[in-house]
């Protein structure tokens, strides 16, 4: 009888040990500026990723903070996400390295934008965990390149489209995406109000395209 006990016992643990081993639920964090700052918020698109994934197999983080560059983030990956032990991350940055050489003068020149783009992926894949890349979006919304800043952020999605295929990382391109989208629904050429509120950030609309275009990705 004791000998029975015992052996249940061993293997009631087992089996305990083999499940919360099996259902780990797999961290993931969107890593970058306001823009993932704000997809936080009830109708963001970190949030809608949240509430679309099983809560018992994905826990959904978001580390964004307003006017950051890529090297901000590199210089604040440590704490805000490898200490977190993230199975998954999705980088999300380059408005600003774009916008702000023009408004502020403090933006990031195109090479150096790349080189510190590719430390943050040795870095983070150094520690075990995945990667997926996001092209720059949006600075105005205007169709065909006639924004201000278009050719610049063509320029750095490009460089971003060229690190996916380099570290043969999955890429959602964004900065296409947008494009696409305008060219079909906004007629009348407006700045503002299709996909983002300010030409910068996403309104419901296109917090709901962002979420909808990464969410197969992180699954």
């Amino acid at each position: 009888m004791r000998t029975t006990l015992k052996i249940t016992l061993f293997f009631a643990s087992c089996i305990l040990l083999f499940t919360s081993m099996t259902f780990k639920p797999k961290r993931i964090i969107f890593f970058g500026d306001s823009i993932t700052q704000q997809g936080v918020s009830a109708k963001g698109y970190v949030t809608l990723i949240k509430k679309s994934l099983d809560s018992t197999k994905y826990t959904v983080m978001g580390a964004g903070i307003g006017g950051n560059k890529v090297y901000d983030l590199y210089l604040r990956l440590e704490d805000d996400v490898l200490n977190k032990k993230p199975d998954l991350v999705v980088i999300y940055v380059g408005i600003n390295d774009v916008w702000h050489k023009q408004s502020s003068h403090t933006g990031t020149d195109y090479d150096k934008y790349l080189k510190f783009y590719q430390a943050l992926i040795n870095k983070i894949q150094g520690v075990g965990s995945k990667v997926v890349l996001v092209t720059p979006s949006v600075v105005g919304e205007k169709k065909d390149g006639t924004n201000e800043l278009d050719a610049d952020l063509n320029k750095y999605a490009e460089g971003i489209r060229q690190l996916a295929a380099k570290n043969n990382l999955p890429v959602c391109d964004l900065r296409k995406i947008f494009a696409d989208y305008e060219a079909k629904n906004n007629p009348e050429d407006k700045e503002k109000g299709i996909l983002t509120v300010d030409r910068v950030h996403l309104n419901e609309i296109g917090n709901k395209l962002v979420a909808d275009q990464l969410l197969p990705l992180v699954k």
